[in-house]
């Protein structure tokens, strides 16, 4: 993988590479920033470049091992989960599931966490670093670099590590082997221990730039310029939300069915049927759960900012737009916040491990009170 390969973020390049020139590369990076700006994307790129650039080896053989992302001394960690045919007393690690992982960052640097989970077959679950992975990961960077250069230790999400990886890896920070960097990829920084936080150089990620999106969706994905400027309008800066929008089978498309349901029979009283829709909603899994109530949350704030009547400030698809025509008087001043924070609430519940019947019936129930606030 080279730079080439990152959508936009010239600046968060630029400022990588000067820390590199000026010899005032920190021993631990963190990549913060909104979801789909190529926090990984840049990380893969800076591990490699840092292989590359301090080996003792010859380059083409360093190249060759980075295009299928098997450079020994390029240690990935990420959130596992655990199998039916793994014992009860089994802490699953990285290298459980490292054929599926390859797979995954073969086919790009750009995905989510729906996509590992559906990869490592356990959608339904939430996907946690576990003790055991920071073992595994202290015996791995106790060896001495096999190419001469340095260790890179690339973390995906933190912030998902329980509490007793966590202390371990913050003991790793605290004394990092020699010619170790780790790199942090972090969505949510504030779960993250505050003396891990203290750490790391923390680099935050900007969205990216509707412009570099265009030009990419073009290149990359082959569309005139009328719907890649259209795409990258919607996307808000993010490339998943823009490789989401060209997915026939979007489940996006679910997560709108599910909004049209809920306020068609809330706004009817029918407390039956919302009975069978919270249901289904229970049916879904913990993370396809949460996915829906972060987009309802995106469909109720464009919802409200509609009745401005500012084409400029709406950022829906033809769908939504099409529903909000008739639906958005129902979102104003007095329900738009205690909405929002129901919404959230939920999403707090579900992570916590609620019932989510409970969860989401009490929620349905509430959006009929909610829905005539005047």
């Amino acid at each position: 993988m080279n730079w080439s390969e990152v959508i936009g973020q010239q600046e968060a390049k630029e400022r990588l590479l000067q820390l590199v020139e000026e010899q005032r590369l920190p021993h631990a990076l963190m990549f913060c920033g909104p979801m789909g700006c190529g926090k990984m994307a840049l990380a893969m790129a800076f591990a490699a470049h840092l292989l590359k650039a301090n080996s003792q080896r010859p380059t083409a053989n360093i190249e060759a091992m980075l295009a299928k992302w098997e450079h020994p001394d390029l240690h990935f960690t990420y959130p596992t989960i655990k199998l039916p045919s793994m014992s009860a007393d089994h802490k699953p690690v990285s290298d459980d599931f490292a054929r599926e992982w390859h797979e995954l960052v073969m086919s790009g640097s750009y995905f989510t966490m729906n996509e590992w989970l559906e990869m490592m077959g356990g959608e339904n679950q939430q996907a946690i670093i576990t003790a055991g992975e920071s073992d595994a990961l202290t015996r791995k960077l106790s060896l001495k670099s096999s190419q001469g250069g340095y260790k890179v230790s690339l973390i995906w999400l933190p912030e998902r590590m329980n509490t007793e990886c966590a202390n371990k890896i913050l003991k790793l920070l605290e004394e990092p082997p020699q010619q170790t960097v780790f790199l942090l990829v972090c969505e949510e920084p504030e779960k993250l221990l505050e003396t891990i936080r203290s750490r790391v150089q923390r680099l935050d990620i900007k969205r990216i730039a509707d412009e570099d999106i265009r030009e990419a969706l073009i290149s990359r994905r082959g569309l005139t310029e009328e719907n890649a400027q259209r795409v990258a309008r919607m996307a808000n800066g993010s490339w998943l939300k823009a490789l989401e929008m060209l997915s026939v089978d979007s489940e996006n498309e679910l997560f709108l069915d599910m909004f049209q349901t809920l306020m068609r029979l809330a706004y009817q009283r029918k407390v039956k049927e919302l009975k069978g829709w919270s249901e289904r909603m229970a049916a879904l899994g913990r993370e396809k759960q949460k996915r829906f109530l972060e987009y309802f949350l995106r469909l109720i704030r464009e919802n409200f900012v509609y009745n401005f009547q500012n084409p400029d400030l709406c950022y829906m698809a033809e769908r939504e737009e099409d529903f909000a025509k008739n639906f958005a008087r129902f979102i104003n001043e007095a329900n738009i916040i205690p909405i929002s924070e129901l919404a959230n609430k939920a999403i707090r519940d579900i992570g916590q491990n609620a019932n989510a019947k409970i969860v989401f019936f009490d929620f349905a129930l509430q959006m009929i009170v909610l829905l005539i606030a005047k």
